[in-house]
């Protein structure tokens, strides 16, 4: 058998607080979730400011990130030249997910929504590098 990283709940809330002090520099309401290696919610949080909306849509991301080992920015460019990856099971086609990469293998993600999808995983971004990886 083989040993599996995992993330804590420590690093969910240092990944979190890099993320939304990021947000906050740039006075940016948005909803931050981070996930699991499987895509299951570890933390969310929505900011002042960010829409109703945005919580489905990080998480949504997150997973996306997480379960298929590719930032949303990936999916977005992928459907443009081959279409058919719509249909791609788990995968959500917005940037603003980031996949959480330790020793080559993916142990979670971080997806974020409520502003321009760059800017999202420029907050996404930042909440991973919390981590020193």
């Amino acid at each position: 058998m083989r040993t599996k990283t995992a993330l804590t709940l420590e690093d969910a809330q240092k990944m979190m607080a890099a993320a939304k002090a990021e947000a906050v520099k740039q006075n940016w309401g948005v909803t931050i979730a981070i996930v699991d290696d499987a895509g299951l919610l570890l933390m969310l949080e929505r900011m002042d400011g960010a829409r109703a909306q945005t919580a489905e849509v990080a998480t949504l991301k997150a997973r996306s990130a997480a379960v298929t080992h590719r930032p949303g920015k990936t999916w977005e460019d992928t459907v443009k030249t081959r279409p058919g990856v719509l249909n791609f099971p788990d995968a959500f086609h917005v940037q603003g997910g980031m996949p959480i990469l330790y020793k080559g293998e993916v142990i979670g993600a971080v997806g974020v929504s409520g502003v321009q999808s760059f800017e999202d995983e420029q907050v996404a971004t930042a909440g991973i590098a919390a981590l020193g990886l």
